[in-house]
């Protein structure tokens, strides 16, 4: 099975992160599928934010909890300057056009089923964000979003247009009590003795390692796989670490330059 790439908070190497430019660019760039971080505002809503805080990625400053829909849409989170690339190949393509000012603002993630439901075969990749302020509430109101899409109960969870991924066993947990269909990723930055052995919890249909974890123990995607999981991993840029996951059989790739390393993959 080929490595699908998926572009890291869309193709954040090239344009500011969780925007529209970003994952606009990661389609027109021939991503199989985009990530995103998902926090709840004050008032309710899903917006794609990292980070705890806005402070780092928009104009303002504050937590998005403590943050209205209507006060964060009032930010630029296009703070972003192109630095010399990751790859030597990006210098000797012609430059993308720079984002216009409506794609530097808030990007909600009703926005960005919108821009998914245009391009079809993108799959999209939700992190829940924890520990937050709201707990189980981010879970159940993604389920009642992608439920307005028709997303929430997929007829098989091989062919889900959406895919939950989180560091919480118990976001997982939730959202499979809400979605019997609706495929998991336990994202994982370490190895326990819980996790060492490739098994996963029953709410959790894959893995989701870091790079790192495949570095020191590469072994790991098979033991996974002997279990029925394939493997997410994140974040991959480096072309010693692409072509890891290329021969470890990882089956999907989050990487912040998806041509690049889509190209990397065709090699």
């Amino acid at each position: 099975m080929q490595t699908a790439v998926v572009a890291h908070r869309g193709a954040s190497a090239y344009r500011a992160e969780h925007t529209v430019a970003a994952y606009a660019l990661a389609i027109e760039q021939g991503a199989d599928g985009l990530e995103c971080d998902v926090r709840l505002t004050r008032d309710g809503h899903l917006v794609c934010v990292h980070d705890r805080r806005v402070d780092r990625t928009s104009s303002g400053s504050g937590a998005v909890s403590t943050l209205t829909l209507a006060s964060m849409a009032e930010l630029d989170y296009g703070r972003w300057d192109a630095t010399m690339p990751e790859h030597a190949d990006d210098l000797v393509r012609e430059p993308v056009a720079t984002p216009g000012r409506h794609d530097r603002g808030l990007l909600t993630l009703e926005s960005l089923l919108d821009l998914v439901a245009d391009s079809p075969g993108t799959r999209l990749f939700v992190e829940t964000k924890h520990p937050v302020r709201y707990g189980g509430l981010v879970e159940t109101a993604l389920i009642e979003l992608l439920g307005r899409y028709g997303l929430a109960s997929p007829k098989s969870k091989e062919d889900s247009p959406v895919v939950v991924m989180s560091f919480s066993t118990m976001a997982l947990r939730r959202v499979r009590q809400l979605s019997a269909t609706l495929p998991t990723v336990l994202l994982l930055s370490q190895l326990g003795t819980l996790r060492w052995d490739g098994t996963l919890p029953r709410s959790a249909d894959h893995t989701g390692p870091g790079v790192h974890l495949l570095r020191t123990d590469p072994d790991y995607v098979a033991r996974a796989a002997a279990f029925g999981h394939h493997t997410y991993t994140w974040t991959v840029d480096d072309d010693a670490d692409i072509d890891l996951c290329r021969r470890l059989g990882v089956r999907w790739l989050a990487t912040n330059s998806p041509a690049a390393t889509a190209a990397r993959l065709t090699r």
